[in-house]
């Protein structure tokens, strides 16, 4: 009986929709993005055309505003070489367009149709043992095979004449999760060349990698192996930057095509997965050359751990981290491009977020800066590989239980949309997460214990929970705006690198370096300085010796007492003015009465060196140290535990999202009235149940 009312509400949507849209014409002029923009994965080329008409009207009742269609329609679209098929896409987009919903295009150049694989095998991906993949999958080409480029321009080309100009297409989606890469003989030549490129000669690599350990010295180009497994640092480092240049290259090829025929007001993107912080490649520079930067949140980080005991629900401080390290891949704010609509099928129990929580989740990807969100995907479909995954309908058409609460999102999301125009989260402190750095780590660990991304995330929740607003930045860009940069794993300094740090620190900067800073050259050789290398004369230290920990080690100094865990590293003063801020104590083996933090003034700044792991206490009471001396802002609204907020700053006004991921109901009491945006009413003080959600305004 409780889908009774839910079914009733579809029939009398459809219907009504059906009606009032049937003499409606398409507006002439180009529609823009909308400034909250919601949507969904759609894919009509599955289903028959009598059917859009029904789930259009289904999603203009849920309050959507943009459909996302194509990126796996590529045999749909071009059903055998050179015969192409459109027509039903522009129906499609005409469609949507009726529903007031504008159009982002995915370019099918993750899927290669069956025709093309069959006819040049060359094309698909060979994995680095020799495999060579068939046809079924996707992500089974090589982004290498030049054969396999001039394909995806040519479907490309016919996308873009096609559909540049149509004023419902508001952005193109470049291709769909960048994920692997290939080892084929074609992919290899392409390495040999690149490498020949960047150094010139075979003397300078040799030089630079240090072949002349274990008898490594290569006289050909084509000597040099490809590979991922434990080898020379220097190579491995070589073809991670590679690979993330053979991408850019791949999506570049597109891009050409596009900005030649579409309008500029049609931006691009592309869909990163991997929950945000896979690594196969750079994706600051992959995103680096698109209008905007969409990601994929899956919870799978947040869900579950390596060994798969997560709670199955939202981790709103990692999920946090995650927007905030995409937002930072362009220093602005993103989309989110596909979220689930409650759960989904491959977890290793793939359990549903409980009544509320994908509201919540969408909420708080806005207070982090994203300007759209995407569910993948609309309608269960009736076969293929996700087949089980989460959607809004079922293959049936009709809503499930979720879509309530979809609608719900929806609406608030118009309310809301034009408040958040042009809003942005605005920090005064950076977080630096740097590719490079954290692929020389990986290469090597040293120890399985040593997680960058918890070791990121612990930095992170000392530092929010006090600021509410972070930045997760890549060290090449501009520091100056930031009053305290926390670099927690800068493994690789260049000089280069270390001239810009410290003319940060010397123009009134406050930065902290953690442990295994500057190991490490743009070669990934070692540094001939002790850690911190280049930076050792600015941290007035160095390294002596560094530990991987068994046991915690006991620590205490001005700074306080509490454990070093995981890693430890034992520093010696370089200069007297260096101020020891912490110790380990005596009787802890090798590092016996040695520093572990020291501090000293460069020009009008400060810098920190951090030769430990700290537990959480003894990290929260520090990173408060290091924001009072910075002179950063504190919480501008005081919560509770388990309450989130975020803000976003317009030229006149700023908007609060507060989110409640506690277990109970919370009491907020604000330190001044504020707007509720989605009622109009002023708040002081309110309650807010679990996942209950509050979107607040204050003028400037």
């Amino acid at each position: 009986m409780k889908q009774l009312p839910r079914l009733i509400l579809f029939i009398i949507t459809f219907l009504f929709t059906k009606i009032y849209m049937a003499g409606a014409e398409i507006p002439a002029n180009p529609q823009s993005v909308p400034p909250l923009m919601y949507g969904c994965a759609w894919y009509p080329e599955q289903w028959p055309e009598s059917e859009w008409e029904s789930d259009l009207a289904n999603m203009q009742a849920a309050g959507m505003t943009m459909v996302r269609i194509g990126e796996f329609a590529w045999s749909s679209l071009e059903p055998d070489e050179n015969i192409y098929n459109l027509d039903w896409m522009e129906r499609a987009i005409k469609a949507a367009a009726k529903h007031g919903m504008v159009t982002i295009l995915g370019t099918p150049t993750d899927t290669p149709p069956a025709w093309m694989t069959t006819k040049y095998p060359e094309v698909l991906r060979v994995t680095e043992d020799g495999t060579r993949l068939q046809h079924g999958s996707r992500r089974h080409f090589s982004i290498g095979s030049e054969k396999y480029r001039s394909f995806c321009k040519k479907i490309v080309e016919q996308m873009a004449k096609r559909f540049g100009h149509n004023p419902h297409v508001v952005a193109w989606q470049i291709g769909n999760e960048y994920t692997e890469d290939s080892f084929d003989q074609e992919s290899r030549a392409r390495f040999h060349l690149w490498l020949e490129k960047k150094y010139g000669n075979l003397d300078e690599l040799n030089k630079n990698w240090g072949t002349a350990y274990w008898s490594q010295t290569y006289t050909k180009w084509n000597q040099i192996p490809m590979t991922t497994g434990r080898s020379n640092p220097g190579l491995l480092l070589e073809y991670k930057r590679f690979v993330t240049d053979t991408w850019r290259d791949f999506q570049r090829d597109q891009l050409k095509v596009i900005n030649h025929y579409a309008e500029s007001r049609q931006l691009t993107t592309t869909n990163l997965g991997g929950l945000g912080w896979a690594n196969r490649f750079n994706r600051q520079h992959i995103a680096a050359d698109l209008d905007i930067i969409s990601w994929d949140e899956y919870l799978g980080a947040g869900w579950f751990d390596k060994n798969k005991n997560g709670t199955g629900h939202l981790d709103p401080l990692r999920s946090g981290a995650t927007h905030d390290l995409v937002r930072g891949w362009k220093q602005k704010n993103f989309w989110v491009m596909e979220m689930p609509p409650g759960f989904v099928d491959w977890g290793p129990v793939s359990n549903a977020l409980d009544p509320g929580e994908t509201r919540a989740m969408a909420w708080h990807a806005v207070g982090h800066g994203a300007d759209a969100i995407a569910f993948w995907q609309w309608r269960s479909a009736l076969n293929g590989q996700e087949q089980y995954h989460g959607s809004i309908v079922g293959p049936d058409g009709t809503p499930l239980p979720i879509y309530e609460e979809i609608a719900q999102t929806g609406a608030e999301f118009k309310k809301a949309g034009a408040t958040l125009a042009g809003t942005q989260p605005v920090s005064q402190v950076a977080l630096i997460h740097d590719y490079e750095s954290r692929w020389a780590i990986e290469f090597n660990p040293f120890t399985q214990r040593y997680d960058q991304m918890q070791l990121l995330i612990d930095y992170y929740r000392a530092l929010h929970q006090k600021t509410q607003s972070v930045d997760i930045i890549t060290p090449e860009m501009d520091l100056s705006r930031y009053k305290l940069v926390v670099a927690p794993s800068l493994n690789i300094i260049s000089p280069a690198l270390a001239a810009k740090l410290i003319q940060y620190v010397r123009a009134g900067g406050y930065l902290v370096l953690g442990p295994r800073s500057g190991m490490k050259n743009e070669f990934n050789a070692l540094n001939l300085e002790r850690q911190p290398g280049p930076l050792s004369k600015s941290t007035g230290c160095c390294v002596e010796q560094f530990y991987a920990l068994i046991e915690d080690v006991t620590i205490s100094g001005t700074w306080g007492t509490g454990k070093a865990t995981i890693w430890a590293e034992r520093l010696q003063q370089l200069t007297k003015d260096a101020e020891v801020m912490l110790r380990f104590d005596k009787g802890s083996n090798w590092l016996s009465d040695a520093p572990a933090a020291v501090r000293r003034q460069d020009g009008d700044g400060t810098i920190i060196y951090l030769g430990a792991i700290l537990d959480n206490n003894l990290m929260e009471h520090v990173s408060s140290i290091w924001i009072n001396e910075a002179g950063l802002s504190s919480s501008l609204i005081p919560v509770p535990p388990g309450i989130k907020v975020s803000r976003r700053v317009g030229l006149h006004h700023e908007v609060f999202v507060i989110s409640n991921f506690s277990k109970t109901p919370e009491l907020i009491t604000l330190p001044n009235p504020m707007v509720d945006v989605l009622t109009g009413n002023e708040v002081k003080s309110f309650t807010l149940p679990q996942y209950g959600v509050l979107i607040l305004k204050q003028n400037t």
